[in-house]
């Protein structure tokens, strides 16, 4: 299923930093950066499971937030980019686990 994960980490103090590169680190195990703080993610349901727990267990919920988009099997479908970076395509493109 594709999922898309947005963040928003605050950097007020000194561990907004580690938190930050620690959500991003995980989300490119699992998926393409498309905007510095949103991945595409095309992942199984075990595997979907697995991610949204590492990336609940890092933020810090009072300062911080996550947003999860479940766009589904069918979410290459739903897709459409405009611009001048070309978007990979999570569907072809190689990730390297």
């Amino acid at each position: 299923m594709l999922i898309l994960i947005t963040y928003d980490v605050s950097l007020k103090d000194e561990t907004g930093s580690k938190r930050l590169r620690k959500i991003a680190e995980v989300c490119l195990d699992y998926g393409i950066r498309v905007q510095n703080s949103v991945f595409e993610c095309d992942v199984s349901s075990d595997q979907w499971c697995i991610l949204k727990a590492k990336l609940l267990d890092i933020y810090d919920a009072d300062v911080d937030s996550l947003g999860f988009y479940k766009l589904g099997k069918n979410g290459h479908n739903k897709v459409e980019h405009f611009g001048a970076k070309k978007a990979p395509d999570v569907f072809k493109s190689v990730l390297i686990l």
